[in-house]
């Protein structure tokens, strides 16, 4: 029972308090009286999911430092495997390889919170699987998409579910599942990054109208990645893997941005705010450590303080990442430890996430698949039927130059068109535009708001017909023709981007020609399509 709000059912930690661990540093909090409420009466039920795809790396910290704060106010925590919303965000991994995956999740996540001294005593970890092929989740799927429509549907996984123009079903009910998820785990809140806001007020709207009550939701910022924008782990110079090494991960912290004075895009900065002083601020003051000339080490009690001083611009860049190094360096020494003294444990970090050379081998699918050549304009003309498309005729090495038809007319004039050094996927199924067999595709840089479109830019001495792999991928045969109904090339434009230097690539490696980049002039941060 609460005596002033200050003890429950006998537990030393007030309801202030357990209340304090579990929203601190979140950006927002959906049903905070009601947390407050049952906090009251008992523990809370909190779960967090995670989709076992890219391998977890020192971002995962941030969701790991909250679960610690959820653990230690006495919540019972679930950390959910999301195998099956794995294979249903456009089927990125092989259910064999998600197997593999989510035993490292577990391993590696157990190792984060043994490293930052976190009982697991009320710990458990459940796979999506173990329950989201049964009966009765199984019916109520069919009754959440009887109330769902499909603009719903939609906005809710637009954060979070890979967007396309014509998104598979399985994308469009990722939402649904996850709030059920809510239900079936039977939590009292969800946890999860201030991008599922949307799946969040969904769920809260929609599990009512099944008679379930509705959660509380925790969210946490999103944390700028150490290069700038979102850490993911497709960017390798924002990742720092779990088992680097002290030297990696210095090298990768000195290329990491940190503009002199800037506090509000700084992924070095946040993570200290989100990750160090949540682990460490109780214990000890974040140190930087300088020579006598530069001012000597410093010390701050408050993350508060640091932001300050660095604003101030009396604290460096290099030695702030000097300081970050050392503190990821403690973090990450236990998990290295774990993972070197087992066999197991390395022979499963293998098969989890073998070389991309050597899944090229097998059935996987992967970019080695796609039959990407540079191509010459050798003839354009304007559709006669359509006033957006051209007809042109592109030599890509064979014989004869093909006929494809491009949705350019109204990005690129004729006159820029013609003699044009252009990429071409070659191997799409022949199709009829408005009357015209197109066979293949000008690969663009293409940007939504406002609508603007570039053709891909081989490199300066790329010849008609080189082909154009992508780095890591080089190994495998293209198929010679993409099977439409297997939606191979679907599945994998999603990942051919632009990123922000302006390089073409698929889940973060460079598409290359024998002559270098392919490269967008105009467009970046932008979907190749």
């Amino acid at each position: 029972m609460a005596v002033n709000g200050e003890a429950v059912n006998g537990d030393s930690m007030g309801v202030q308090k357990k209340k304090q661990l579990i929203t601190r540093n979140l950006q927002e909090v959906l049903g905070e009286d009601r947390l407050e409420n049952l906090l009251k009466e008992r523990d809370i039920k909190i779960y967090w999911g995670t989709a076992t795809t890219g391998k977890p790396h020192v971002a995962y910290f941030v969701p790991m430092s909250k679960i610690a704060d959820f653990l230690r106010a006495g919540c019972e925590v679930t950390i959910l495997f999301a195998d099956v919303h794995a294979y249903l965000d456009n089927m990125k991994a092989p259910w064999e390889l998600l197997a593999l995956r989510t035993k490292y999740y577990e391993e590696a996540i157990k190792a984060m919170l043994l490293s930052i001294d976190v009982p697991l005593d009320k710990l458990k970890f459940v796979k999506g699987s173990e329950y989201q092929f049964t009966k009765e989740f199984t019916m109520d799927v069919y009754r959440l998409s009887s109330l769902i429509t499909e603009h719903d549907a939609r906005k809710a996984g637009a954060e979070v579910v890979k967007q396309v123009d014509h998104p598979l079903l399985s994308g469009l009910l990722y939402p649904g599942l996850q709030a059920l998820d809510e239900e079936y785990l039977k939590c009292d809140a969800q946890f999860g990054g201030v991008d599922q806001r949307k799946i969040f007020t969904f769920s809260e709207k929609y599990l009512p109208q099944l008679g379930y009550a509705k959660r509380i939701h925790l969210m946490n910022p999103m944390v700028p990645g150490l290069a700038g924008g979102k850490m993911s782990s497709s960017e390798i110079e924002s990742k720092i893997d779990l088992l680097d090494s002290p030297e990696d991960v210095k090298k990768k912290l000195k290329k990491a941005f940190c503009e002199p004075g800037n506090v509000k895009d700084n992924g070095v900065l946040s993570f200290v705010k989100h990750v160090l002083y949540p682990i460490f601020g109780d214990k000890e003051p974040f140190k930087v450590e300088r020579n006598e000339e530069n001012g000597g080490n410093k010390e701050f009690a408050r993350y508060e303080e640091l932001e300050e001083s660095f604003a101030k611009e009396e604290i460096h860049p290099a030695d702030l990442k000097a300081a970050v190094v050392n503190y990821i360096n403690r973090l990450l020494a236990p998990i290295r430890e774990r993972f070197q003294k087992s066999k197991e444990l390395q022979e499963l970090t293998k098969k989890a996430y073998p070389d991309p050379s050597k899944m090229v081998k097998e059935d996987f699918l992967g970019p080695h698949k796609l039959d990407i050549r540079v191509g010459k304009v050798v003839e354009v003309e304007k559709h006669p039927e359509a006033d957006s498309l051209y007809i042109e005729k592109i030599d890509v090495g064979d014989a004869e130059p093909r006929t494809i038809v491009s949705g350019l007319a109204n990005f690129v004039p004729i006159e820029e068109m013609k003699n044009r050094m252009v990429v071409v996927l070659c191997n799409l199924k022949p199709a009829k535009l408005k009357g015209i067999m197109s066979a293949g595709m000008v690969l663009c840089a293409s940007k939504e708001d406002p609508k603007d479109v570039e053709p891909l830019h081989p490199p300066s001495g790329s010849k008609p017909g080189d082909r154009v792999l992508v780095d890591n991928y080089e190994d495998g045969t293209p198929d010679d023709v993409l099977n439409p109904k297997k939606k191979i090339w679907e599945k994998l434009q999603v990942e051919l981007k632009v990123n922000p230097e302006g390089k073409a690539q698929w889940e973060g490696n460079d598409l290359l020609s024998p002559a270098g980049l392919v490269t967008s002039k105009r467009l970046s941060s932008v979907p190749i399509r």
